[in-house]
């Protein structure tokens, strides 16, 4: 919202694959704590790679640097009589707290950005690009914002933003039962923008997972 909070949020993409394996003592990856997670720091084999996190063990999904019963996950994985162990490991998924976060984050970037353009009543930042994806942004004249990550290949984003905006406007706007600037909970809204996705993601070049 123009506020800077989150009020919607959607993960429409095909998720990574993620990758378990049993191993037998020691462990052949060297494990780090970062970002109250326990990400692999060295060591790369059979899909696994540097950066991805210990999603679970022996079935059992892991809290960040906590097992399912509350050890530690580096101290459960230095144990020997631990083993074999079967661990999952793939990108961590993102809180609820690190996505208002991050949002947050991106709206002040946005005013930033407003402020230092060279051209008089700029509109901020519209799009931020990387080799891994582009990132979209339309704002409305109220002061909503609305983004987009997808597929630097991804075709046709310009009016995909404007079609969530017409989406909002007649199924967030019109239901008596939302309040302005508050999160977002309306079947038919949730409905209306998955099929505008489906139909983006037909449209462009760059298919299921963008």
């Amino acid at each position: 919202n123009k506020a800077g909070g989150l009020i919607y949020q959607l993960d429409h993409y095909a998720p990574r694959a993620d990758t378990e394996k049993t191993f037998s003592f020691p462990l052949d990856l060297v494990l780090r704590p970062h970002d109250e997670r326990v990400v692999v720091a060295f060591g790369q084999r059979d899909g696994i790679r540097v950066g991805h996190a210990v999603l679970a063990i022996n079935g059992a999904e892991v809290n960040g640097r906590f097992t399912a019963d509350g050890k530690d996950v580096l101290e459960f994985l230095g144990n020997p009589a631990n083993y074999p162990v079967s661990i999952r490991f793939g990108r961590h998924r993102l809180s609820s707290n690190e996505k208002l976060m991050l949002a947050s984050m991106f709206h002040s970037l946005f005013a930033i950005g407003s402020q230092l353009s060279p051209e008089v009543g700029s509109s901020g930042i519209e799009m931020l690009e990387t080799d891994t994806f582009k990132l979209h942004c339309f704002q409305t004249l109220t002061g909503i914002k609305f983004m987009v990550l997808a597929d630097p290949r991804q075709t046709g984003i310009d009016a995909l933003l404007r079609k969530i905006y017409e989406i909002y406007s007649d199924f967030a706007l019109k239901n008596p039962f939302y309040s302005l600037e508050m999160p977002i909970r309306c079947e038919l809204f949730d409905q209306n923008l998955k099929l505008a996705l489906e139909v983006a993601e037909k449209a462009g070049p760059f298919g299921p997972g963008s």
